[in-house]
């Protein structure tokens, strides 16, 4: 049996390993810190937290925080919308963006760099608030849940991205497909698509992060229909109600006896973040490769 030589390493190369996973552990720290520290101010006596000193553990553990933010009118009915408009609007804009992607990505398609160069300057430029409101106003898409979906449908941004990674893709996989006699719904669906996974997953990961954190537009164009609310725009109307009105916040904390507006923040904050951690690691593998891969623009 032939015996496998252990590589030596050199002093040099202990050093830096040594370095690496130091700089690595501190980064974590650094990075998990604020995530912690609000957990832990979320879980904490609001009165208790006005003391200070509170890091990873919370000194005096209560729930009423969350009670205090759960029990918000209309949060429910927020979170229903902000669920519905996550859910459909990323199919909608990933399905979108990957179809318009495909199309320009085709060597036959005419005048593909110049739209390209139009969507980039889309990217820095539009047309204000103002004609905003009026444009979705004149679609009828005020007061409606549909201006949560239709206008992010297209991203230039979103779009470059998948399109950059198709072209990547080899052009012998649709020649192939095309002396088969394959049509380009089929090359789309049946061969592109599929290849294009970690590329989806990470569009999808960008929409779905906009879509769940999203509030302006509940406030711009929804803010008199209380059955189009967004969970977002309820807890902003909260943080706002309670860090900006000393008399509500005073009298919020005596009503429950123990709430104040940091821990009320902290706890707002919590549920705000909490689905998308929770989406994330599933995402994550995909996430890399296809933001690698397609984020270089031509």
């Amino acid at each position: 049996m032939e015996t496998r030589k252990k590589i030596k390493s050199s002093p040099a190369d202990k050093v830096f390993t040594v370095c690496n996973t130091i700089f690595m552990i501190l980064f974590i720290l650094i990075t998990l810190y604020p995530i912690l520290n609000t957990l832990a101010l979320a879980f904490n006596d609001g009165t208790d937290a006005l003391r200070g000193g509170i890091y990873l553990i919370p000194r005096k553990w209560t729930l009423k925080n969350f009670i205090t933010v759960l029990q918000k009118d209309n949060l429910i009915t927020g979170a229903y919308i902000t669920v519905a408009r996550t859910l459909i609007g990323t199919f909608t804009a990933l399905i979108a963006n990957a179809i318009l992607a495909f199309i320009v990505s085709r060597k036959r398609f005419l005048f593909k760099k110049q739209l390209s160069l139009f969507w980039v300057i889309t990217m820095y430029v539009n047309g204000g608030m103002i004609p905003t409101f009026l444009l979705y106003k004149g679609l009828g898409l005020t007061n409606s849940f549909w201006v949560y979906v239709i206008p992010g449908m297209i991203s230039a941004f979103n779009m470059l991205v998948i399109r950059t990674y198709m072209n990547g893709l080899p052009d012998s996989l649709e020649e192939s497909a095309q002396l088969d006699g394959a049509g380009y719904f089929t090359i789309f669906t049946k061969i592109i698509s599929p290849l294009c996974k970690p590329v989806y997953a990470t569009v999808a990961l960008f929409v779905a992060v906009g879509q769940w954190n999203s509030w302006f537009d509940a406030m711009l164009y929804n803010r008199m229909n209380a059955n189009l609310t967004t969970l977002q725009y309820e807890l902003m109307k909260l943080l706002s109600s309670v860090t900006n009105q000393g008399a509500s916040a005073e009298a919020m904390k005596n009503a429950t006896g123990s709430v104040t507006p940091e821990t009320v923040r902290a706890a707002a904050s919590i549920l705000t973040m909490l689905p998308i951690i929770c989406i994330y690691p599933f995402l994550q593998r995909y996430f890399v490769t296809g933001l690698t891969l397609g984020g270089v623009k031509e």
